[in-house]
């Protein structure tokens, strides 16, 4: 039976639908597969198990009376730790909220359990949501799957190594700075950046933070790209503060078949190299398109690079500031104005972005929405852009000192913080974008690929991943856990 604990949540509801397996049978399945595996990759991190028990048999009972629940009927998934709810610990990683339950679940997870979904425990995440690994001294360390000396990624680590291990049947991560895309690229599982503000992030918040913030979303991990479009439509809708008629409109996809798009290409930047091993899976990607006679050009947006990526480091630490004390602010204000003026540095531009005053802050938002202005004309020739998840594949786990990591970018040093590039040049624009993956490096690594597309075009992103899945490469499960 183990190769059901890696059926994409599609195939695992139909199989409930028809009543050829049972929820509970599958929850158990499941469960069983975490107290076997989990061991060795620590990716869930907290069980509501006999919750999810009682919950599974009411789903079972509900269908031998004709009743459905909803599209994910008793599809039994898990979510990321920063998730409130199950009764569970919300920490974000954080030791001082070791014991923070808070009492209202977070509004995603009762959209999830109105779709019929049956949410049984949460995954690992590195504190602060705020790392390309997921480790915290609460929970200790995820490890991949495919390589348990390397990173799942992060933020949303433990979704994706509990998805690529069959631990569970879907996932819901969070993203403001790849943190859904890099882990699905690490593990070579599925996963959507939604539009920013498609999906209320209630309840996904520590203390009294009720505001969203800026660039972050939340989003659906999968081991299939229909498993995206099953998540997403579950958890879509905005905050019951914004009342139903602020409830967003999803363009429908432009085009069929692969050789109806029109295909942008951007597989390197002259600013932040990308590995040649990544580089080589994507051009391998681009070369069966072109075969298909996919219409793909080489193209970019008209602006520079690198500064957007100026302008998503300044919004990027403004929106996390937040998190800082009064005294903190004050020393890094004082550290930011003793900065020389041409240093841009990553802890310059940490230090100047996250003590922006609210001005300065309205000038930079100014230059985004002239970038967001440059996409929308991107996207009247385009119907997606291809591009990186990130510059490299999975690393080896590292706990240095920020400043001192670094990611060996076709055999040279560069720094990890650098990782941020291409998924805060779609962030930073609102834009949504779905990591696929296409294939492998030579020492077995998973490699993605980003497909980015225009605001509120996520249905697009998702279908074109779906004709990536059927027609070149999909999902496929770690030797160590088949």
């Amino acid at each position: 039976m183990d190769e059901i604990a890696f059926w994409p949540a599609r195939k695992l509801a139909a199989a409930i639908r028809s009543r050829k397996l049972g929820a509970v049978e599958i929850l158990d399945h499941y469960l069983r597969r975490i107290e076997r595996y989990n061991g060795e990759i620590n990716a869930v991190v907290g069980l509501a198990a006999d919750a999810a028990r009682k919950r599974a048999r009411a789903a079972d009972r509900a269908l031998a009376k004709g009743a459905s629940l909803g599209p994910l009927h008793g599809v039994p998934m898990t979510v990321k730790e920063a998730f409130a709810g199950l009764g569970l610990p919300t920490t974000w990683g954080i030791p001082a909220f070791r014991d923070n339950r808070p009492a209202q679940p977070a509004l995603a997870l009762e959209r999830l359990a109105a779709a019929g979904a049956i949410v049984f425990g949460k995954t690992n995440v590195p504190i602060w949501l705020a790392d390309w690994q997921s480790y915290n001294d609460i929970y200790g360390t995820t490890k991949n799957p495919w390589d348990a000396g390397r990173s799942p990624g992060g933020s949303s680590g433990g979704s994706a190594a509990a998805l690529a291990a069959g631990l569970t049947g879907l996932e819901l991560g969070s993203d403001i700075g790849g943190s859904i895309r890099v882990p699905a690229h690490f593990c070579g599982v599925y996963g959507h950046k939604p539009t920013y503000g498609l999906c209320a992030p209630t309840g996904h918040a520590l203390g009294d933070w009720a505001a969203p913030a800026d660039i972050a979303v939340i989003g659906p991990l999968g081991r299939s790209a229909d498993d995206l479009l099953l998540g997403l439509k579950a958890v879509i809708g905005p905050d019951r503060a914004d009342g139903a008629g602020a409830r967003p409109s999803l363009a429908a996809p432009p085009r069929r078949g692969l050789a109806d798009y029109r295909i942008a290409v951007m597989l390197d930047d002259p600013h932040i190299p990308v590995d040649r091993e990544v580089q080589d899976q994507l051009q391998a990607l681009v070369d069966f398109l072109a075969r298909r006679k996919t219409k793909i050009r080489a193209a970019r947006p008209a602006f520079d690079t690198a500064e957007s990526y100026g302008v998503y480091l300044s919004l990027l630490y403004a929106a996390l500031s937040q998190a800082q004390t009064p005294a903190e602010f004050e020393q890094n204000a004082a550290a930011a104005k003793a900065l020389a003026d041409d240093d841009r540095s990553f802890r310059a531009q940490y230090l100047r972005g996250s003590t922006l005053a609210h001005k300065d802050w309205l000038q930079v938002n100014s230059r985004r929405a002239q970038l967001r202005r440059r996409w929308a004309e991107f996207f009247a020739e385009h119907d997606v852009l291809l591009c990186p998840v990130a510059a490299c594949a999975a690393f080896p786990h590292d706990r240095r000192p920020w400043p001192e990591r670094s990611v060996a970018i076709s055999g040279a040093p560069r720094p990890m913080a650098e990782l941020s590039f291409w998924p805060g040049l779609t962030g930073v624009a609102y834009l949504p974008a779905t990591a696929a993956p296409i294939g492998f490096t030579r020492s077995g690594l998973p490699v993605g690929v980003q497909i980015v597309g225009p605001h509120l075009g996520d249905l697009t992103c998702i279908a074109f991943a779906r004709l990536i899945e059927r027609e070149y490469h999909g999902f496929v499960a770690p030797p160590g856990f088949r």
